[in-house]
Order: C-alpha cells, then sequence, then structure tokens
C-alpha cells in the first residue's frame, strides 16, 4: 500500500512522495505462506539463491514455497520464521492456517469443524 505524503522543499514548492507502508487488513490475513515469505524476502531485498544459502535450503525448494506450489515442513518453518525475526509469529501462523484450510477444504462441515477444534485447543490449553 502507498501511502501519499506532503513534502515542502527549501523553495515552498509543493511536491508529494509515495512512500511504502504495511496495514494489516483482513486481507493479509488471507495471504499464503507463499505469498508472506516471498514478500518479507523482497521487502529486505533478498535474492532467493541468498535466503537458501543462510538456511541451507534449496532455492528451487524456497522458490516452489513461494509460488505456493509446496508447503513447507515444519523444519523449514522454523527455519524461516527464525530467519525473518521481526515476523515469526506471522510465518508460524500463515503456515498453520494454510495447513487447516487444506486439511477441511473439501468438507461440508468445516467451518463447524473448525469452531470445535478451536473449543478443544482452548481447552487444552487452559488445562495444561
Amino acid at each position: 500500500m502507498l501511502i501519499k505524503f506532503l513534502v515542502t522543499i527549501l523553495t515552498n514548492k509543493i511536491h508529494f512522495v509515495y512512500l511504502p507502508i504495511f496495514v494489516k487488513s483482513k486481507q493479509s490475513k488471507l495471504k499464503t505462506i507463499g505469498t508472506i515469505l516471498r514478500e518479507l524476502r523482497e521487502t529486505k531485498g533478498l535474492l532467493l539463491r541468498e535466503v537458501g544459502a543462510e538456511l541451507s535450503l534449496d532455492p528451487t525448494i524456497l522458490s516452489k514455497i513461494e509460488r505456493d506450489e509446496r508447503m513447507p515442513t515444519r523444519e523449514q518453518v522454523k527455519a524461516l520464521s527464525d530467519f525473518y525475526k521481526e515476523q515469526k509469529n506471522d510465518v508460524i501462523i500463515a503456515w498453520l492456517s494454510d495447513k487447516l484450510a487444506y486439511e477441511v477444504q473439501d468438507e461440508d462441515l468445516a467451518l463447524q469443524a473448525m469452531k470445535v477444534a478451536e473449543e478443544k485447543v482452548k481447552y487444552n490449553i487452559k488445562h495444561k
């Protein structure tokens, strides 16, 4: 998203500068793990091979993950979330939500089942 900022120069002329900002919206929750990882990598100005080298992850596999052609493993998500420290929770949440959505997407009672699962998770957390 771009926001227009008004900038006045010493000559008192008005100029508009567009600066990127990140705004969390309902649509950001709908982004896949691949989309989020690609945006994080591009925001940092990194190439696939640079991230791959840092994490000992084949850039081809990373590319498939970013294009949502492959779901990352738990170990890959751990490495990626540690790499993108500031957005660690966003990476993990996107991965988990993608896994859940994929698993139940063809089920007629998916939404009801997810609500029951939510209650079970809350109960299990409370009674640990």
